[in-house]
């Protein structure tokens, strides 16, 4: 086999992994059991399928911070909801982001982005489909939910825990798969939230670079001060 096909061979075998992590329907013991697995060459599996998501949200987070946050951003809490392996959190440290907690169903994983020295806090076996009864209220000035609302891992009523640990004022940022957009009730749970004061949407980028196979949407939300539905705004 040549370099050529090696290339090949490696590059479908990290797209079938991927592929594979969106058929266990978000049970937290499969996702757990598969992402221990996984942990040690998922850097290598999606880099190679050309994975940009965590590099656009924290750009989008650094332009939230500019145009609506009166703190400097080695002020401002960050939660890295989903850390994964902490690529997220490399992306934010660089844009001068320096308070940034994370939180991952998998220890494994965690246990990367631990080692990337980037986190000040990150615990594994968080389910983010459950309630984050160990994150009090208004916590975090933005939260940051990159690559978890995609097939067969978090459902879109999760939003809501999100929004709750997230302060008056701050943002949420958010990345769906297209095809997760389509399959699932997410912008049915956006607009409920919405009616019931719990976010508002900022933002919507459509179709925006994801990964080589598939695009995604990149979504802004901001929490109400409050708890009053506001009319949509444009960053």
């Amino acid at each position: 086999m040549n370099t050529l096909d090696q290339q090949r061979a490696l590059e479908q075998a990290a797209r079938k992994r991927i592929k594979d992590s969106h058929a266990l329907d978000g049970d937290a013991s499969r996702l757990a059991h598969f992402y221990r697995g996984w942990a040690n060459s998922y850097e290598l599996d999606v880099g190679r399928d050309g994975y940009c998501g965590p590099m656009i949200v924290a750009e989008l987070a650094g332009a939230v911070q500019t145009a609506y946050l009166p703190r400097q951003r080695t002020a401002i809490a960050i939660l890295d909801a989903g850390c994964g392996t902490g690529l997220v959190g490399v992306e934010l440290e660089r844009l001068g982001f320096r308070l940034i907690d994370g939180i991952d169903l998998s220890e494994q994983m965690a246990e990367q982005a631990r080692k990337t020295h980037v986190y000040r806090h990150v615990q594994g076996d968080i389910d983010l489909n459950g309630p984050l009864s160990g994150h009090p209220s208004a916590t975090y000035d933005i939260t940051i939910c990159c690559g978890v609302f995609t097939r067969g891992h978090v459902r879109p009523q999760a939003l809501r825990e999100l929004a709750r640990v997230t302060r008056p004022n701050g943002f949420i940022i958010a990345s769906t798969r297209k095809s997760y957009a389509t399959a699932t009730s997410f912008e049915d749970e956006v607009s409920r939230l919405q009616d019931a004061g719990v976010l508002v949407t900022a933002q919507c980028l459509k179709d925006g670079k994801y990964i080589a196979e598939e695009g995604a949407h990149y979504w802004v939300f901001k929490v109400p001060d409050g708890g009053c539905a506001e009319t949509e705004q444009q960053l």
